[in-house]
């Protein structure tokens, strides 16, 4: 048995798919489709329908192992949703996953993939691992035709599998201390411009700056204050400036001898090459390069909010960059 159409009047017609657009003519005014093909009628719906003159109307019956495309994206959107994510009722047979707070989306790719795998299945998102917004929309699903087999959906939901494919991670609120090395700027012949540049871009996330210290070009004195960071409790630390391969550039070394765990010194992504990533008693220092305080997009807030959101950088991570990290030159 297939789908059909079948003659009904409007008053039998609630529950019933819409097989047609109905337009609606307001001389002067507005015309324009009332309902569209594939519509679900609802009882408010019948005096709408006899205002333009349809005491009769043809709606499709679905057969055994079909769907309406509303209720094929209610599926893929549920069998895709994971924490952090709300779905929208479906229009026009679509379905957008919203965001229910701001952090950081997380997207398998590889499953997101196998699901657009499935004819004619739809599954569009945001990429992976970037920050979003309360009521953000990240993603959308539908089918494309109005009637969908019922195996295909089962097939994505099968691919879907128990474990979200997408969910958003809820920032924490990190304490960070702020180590700014330079001679010149611990003497006072030039003014720091890290420290407002940090606040605002941490503060945005929910974080604080829980104080931010001077160095001079001195190993000794900057692992002294990474250590008093660490000893009173900081989330994370930040450490600015040092960080080329002039021979008075201290920093990366400072924190490799400090006994910290390197991840990476250097990145594939540009701006933000010299980023050093590492982790001290379990808390990350960063390195931070001076392209933080003019470039408005940098390694460093790839890695941040994914930091903030409670995800330990790998040095496969770092790596990925190279392919799309090209963002100046």
């Amino acid at each position: 048995m297939k789908s059909s159409l079948k003659e009904v009047h409007v008053t039998d017609a609630v529950g019933r798919v819409l097989a047609h657009d109905l337009t609606q003519v307001l001389p002067g005014k507005f015309k324009g489709p009332l309902f569209r093909k594939g519509h679900v009628i609802r009882q408010e719906d019948i005096d709408d329908l006899l205002s333009i003159g349809k005491e009769h109307i043809y709606v499709m019956e679905l057969a055994p192992g079909e769907l309406h495309e509303n209720d094929a994206a209610v599926r893929i959107a549920r069998a895709v949703c994971g924490p952090g994510l709300t779905l929208t009722e479906p229009r026009e047979g679509k379905v957008n996953l919203v965001a229910g707070m701001d952090g950081l989306l997380k997207v398998d790719a590889s499953r997101v993939r196998a699901i657009n795998e499935v004819e004619q299945a739809v599954l569009s998102t945001l990429q992976s691992d970037q920050p979003v917004k309360k009521e953000q929309t990240v993603a959308a699903s539908r089918v494309i035709p109005l009637i969908y087999p019922e195996e295909r959906i089962e097939a994505v939901e099968e691919t879907a599998g128990p474990s979200p494919v997408l969910e958003v991670w809820p920032f924490r609120p990190f304490r960070v201390g702020v180590v700014t090395t330079g001679s010149e700027i611990y003497h006072g012949r030039i003014r720091d411009r890290f420290g407002p540049v940090l606040q605002e871009k941490l503060e945005s996330f929910g974080s604080t700056v829980m104080g931010q210290t001077l160095a001079s070009d001195d190993k000794d004195l900057i692992q002294a204050q990474i250590r008093s960071f660490v000893d009173q409790g900081a989330d994370m630390v930040l450490v600015t400036g040092g960080m080329s391969v002039d021979p008075d550039d201290r920093t990366p070394g400072a924190i490799a001898s400090l006994g910290a765990q390197v991840i990476s010194y250097g990145t594939p992504m540009l701006p933000g090459s010299m980023l050093l990533v590492a982790y001290y008693r379990g808390i990350p220092v960063l390195g931070l390069p001076g392209c933080v305080i003019h470039d408005e997009y940098t390694s460093f807030d790839v890695f941040l909010p994914r930091i903030l959101a409670g995800e330990r950088i790998r040095r496969e991570d770092i790596v990925s960059l190279g392919y799309g990290g090209l963002h100046s030159c």
